[in-house]
């Protein structure tokens, strides 16, 4: 264990894996929360029903974001060259993605502070924009990244960014976010089927059907355009130094609209990994048919991991490619934190992880089971 604590390498290749696992923590569990506020206006047409929706995600919302907070700090701490660049680059589609994060939890406190029809309307679709624009921007910036982001670095590792906000809203990177949208909505709707009672949970599947379907079509054809090179893709040429400095310039990159097919040809076994971002989705749709909620919500979780260990699969080692300047492309093994940094955060991650996740499935546990009309209206319910 002390040799693997001491391997630059070694660590490295674990905070890209524990990056990955915080950003599908993220997308599987806020993710339904973003679901179900994007759902509101369609699964509820009575202020009842709306209170009934909200309150499948009321009591453990501010819980899934933890994952969201955990993820920005590994970036932070862990890639720190990353962490510089894509919030600074990306900081007006931030800004956009944390005002609609922000105005949810205002949403939930204050919709029933006020018994007017009007009132409650309007931060009801509040509530719809702080679910559905995340959903949307995550899937926007997933987009850009693959792409190729225009930076550059100067000659003392200072990051330069180029873009703008309308240029990371091309096609391509909509056309992501639409995925992600897709998804997210497909897994509150699994949620809220999950969860509810009454008339919420019956138009959730019927909904939750649609787009979990339209889920694996888009991820699919989000396969064919990468396969048939519309996203590009950037090489490494110089062979890598799991142990050497992190110094962005001291390699040379390719465009190469392949190269994110690379490392599945390589491992034809990884193909399983989207073969199951395509399948869960499919059986989620099957279970809401069917009505096996809990089956569909595992399915829509399995779909949920799978695409988005896709994309890190595909990019590996790049986990940031520049559109202007392919060399000073960061990768796992040169855009790091220092060798005790990354040891002493495992040491942490190691210790605290299993707390959190000990936690959060007690809390579930200790709150399951459905919600129905009654639960809302019974006296001293605390429902928003």
């Amino acid at each position: 264990m002390l040799a693997l604590l001491s391997d630059y390498e070694t660590l490295r290749l674990a905070w890209w894996v524990l990056l990955g696992v915080l950003l599908i923590g993220f997308a599987v569990t806020d993710g339904f929360d973003l679901g179900v506020g994007a759902l509101l206006p369609f699964v509820a047409r009575t202020d009842l029903e709306r209170r009934v929706a909200i309150h499948t995600v009321s009591a453990t919302w501010e819980g899934n974001q933890v994952w969201l907070v955990l993820g920005g700090g590994a970036i932070f701490a862990a890639w720190p060259a990353l962490y510089a660049l894509s919030f600074s680059g990306f900081y007006l589609a931030m800004f956009l993605v944390l005002f609609a994060l922000i105005l949810r939890p205002v949403a939930f406190k204050y919709r029933s502070k006020n018994e007017s029809p009007v009132w409650r309307a309007r931060w009801d679709w509040a509530l719809f924009v702080g679910g559905a624009v995340p959903a949307l921007i995550f899937g926007v910036a997933v987009g850009n990244v693959l792409q190729g982001v225009p930076f550059h670095f100067t000659t003392d590792l200072r990051p330069i960014y180029e873009g703008t906000l309308f240029g990371l809203l091309n096609p391509l990177a909509l056309f992501c976010g639409l995925v992600s949208l897709a998804m997210l909505v497909a897994h509150g709707a699994a949620w809220l089927a999950f969860k509810a009672e009454g008339p919420v949970a019956e138009r959730a599947r019927q909904i939750g059907q649609r787009a979990a379907l339209a889920t694996a079509a888009l991820f699919a054809l989000g396969g064919l355009l990468v396969w048939v090179g519309a996203f590009g893709g950037y090489r490494v040429v110089t062979p890598l130094i799991g142990n050497g400095p992190s110094n962005p310039l001291a390699k040379e990159v390719v465009a190469d609209a392949g190269a994110w097919l690379a490392n599945f040809r390589a491992h034809p076994a990884l193909f399983l990994v989207p073969l199951l971002g395509i399948v869960g989705p499919l059986l989620a749709a099957a279970g809401l048919r069917a009505r096996r909620d809990g089956g569909a919500l595992l399915a829509s979780t399995l779909g949920i991991a799978c695409i988005v260990a896709t994309v890190g699969l595909s990019m590996f080692p790049v986990i940031l490619p520049s559109s202007t300047h392919p060399g000073h492309a960061l990768t796992v093994f040169d855009a790091s934190s220092s060798l005790a940094t990354l040891r002493n955060m495992l040491i942490a991650t190691v210790i605290f992880l299993p707390i959190i996740l000990a936690y959060t499935a007690w809390v579930y546990r200790v709150l399951r089971g459905k919600v129905s009309e009654r639960d809302i209206t019974a006296p001293g319910s605390p429902a928003y």
